[in-house]
């Protein structure tokens, strides 16, 4: 693995054999990190947010759990 940095972005090389599965799931972390960096949301309403998105998947999918 090799880490370059220059004056607009970081470089990074990684073996053709790398685990693409893996290596995607770190790369959509990062983004996620990258978006979350930017919001001016406050706790209160991620939480929010996130109960209501939790509730509704549940009563999406809840027939497939339960039987």
């Amino acid at each position: 693995m090799q880490i370059e940095r220059t004056n607009k972005e970081i470089l990074i090389r990684l073996p053709s054999g790398t685990d693409l599965v893996g290596l995607q799931r770190i790369l959509d972390y990062l983004k996620f990190r990258e978006i979350a960096s930017k919001s001016e949301a406050t706790q209160e309403q991620i939480d929010k947010l996130s109960s209501e998105s939790k509730s509704s998947w549940w009563n999406k999918n809840k027939s497939r759990f339960v039987k």
